[in-house]
């Protein structure tokens, strides 16, 4: 009787943590979520405005006297409010990560702690300069090169549903091609690889990133070029900095080898002075 109340008990214990993480994702989950509602509050009310802004890099390509043009019956609508959302979420996503940060950051180590935090902050800047690279650089390069290849004889005029799925897919994809220094170091950190096996390897990186190039971006030399090159740039310089971070381990872990070795050096000096003062009490005795 006494062994099944320990074990009902042993579970309850085990459910009630289980239950209290649960709360607490709700919880975050919730705040993010309002976060998010009240951004696309004060955005839907400029939801005009935003997409304007968001399509002048093609418009200012287009042959004078075009315009876009909105083929659906809704998506006058319906694109400005999905341009909204989405702004919405892009905005909170630092209050989205922290978050995360602040639901898993219990069950880290201190050391742990210490490199993930500022890892996070710099991957949401990462993801933000990509996609500022893309709005400013990529797309007029892109747009003026796609309106000029137009056949003769046809007008361009956008569908704006098209053109806002077109520009997310690149947002997206320059936002996480930016990332890889990010992944470089992370690869590195957790032993995965090292910077000697990733610089032999870097004639297939940088085919890989024409490759991903291809992929994530539409079907011209540009888009994917710009894409290319930066990412190939960015795990040069997550290269610099993962040989930098496990220096500095290296050197973390022999100065700690270095206090351990002292502080055995000390506890057998210790040692040995009480065995000594032990036999001279004993020689004393005698």
């Amino acid at each position: 009787m006494s062994e099944h109340n320990s074990s009902s008990a042993s579970a309850e214990e085990q459910e009630q943590p289980f239950l209290s993480h649960l709360v607490e994702l709700r919880d975050r989950l919730l705040r993010a979520l309002v976060v998010v509602a009240l951004i696309f509050a004060g955005l839907f009310r400029y939801a005009n405005d935003l997409y304007h802004m968001l399509a002048l890099p093609l418009l200012m390509k287009l042959p004078a006297g075009s315009s876009m043009i909105a083929t659906e019956v809704a998506s006058p609508f319906l694109t400005p409010f999905k341009l909204a959302l989405m702004a919405s979420i892009f905005l909170a996503m630092p209050f989205i990560l922290y978050q995360a940060w602040a639901f898993i950051a219990p069950g880290l180590y201190k050391h742990e702690k210490r490199l993930a935090f500022p890892l996070l902050f710099s991957s949401v800047i990462l993801f933000y300069v990509g996609m500022a690279f893309a709005y400013y650089v990529v797309f007029p390069l892109v747009f003026s090169f796609l309106v000029t290849t137009a056949p003769q004889g046809v007008e361009v005029m956008t569908d704006i549903s098209k053109y806002l799925d077109f520009v997310m897919k690149l947002f997206f994809a320059f936002g996480v091609a930016f990332e890889v220094p990010i992944a470089t170091i992370l690869l590195v950190l957790a032993g995965i690889t090292t910077p000697a096996d990733l610089a032999a390897k870097r004639s297939y990186i940088i085919v890989a990133a024409f490759v991903v190039g291809m992929l994530l971006t539409p079907p011209d030399v540009i888009s994917q070029t710009m894409l290319a090159l930066p990412m190939w740039m960015l795990f040069e310089i997550g290269l610099f900095f993962s040989r930098m971070l496990l220096r500095q381990r290296e050197e973390r872990e022999k100065e700690s080898e270095a206090e351990e070795k002292a502080e055995k050096a000390r506890d057998d000096e210790l040692d040995k002075a009480i065995v000594e003062e032990e036999n001279l009490n004993t020689t004393r005795k005698d």
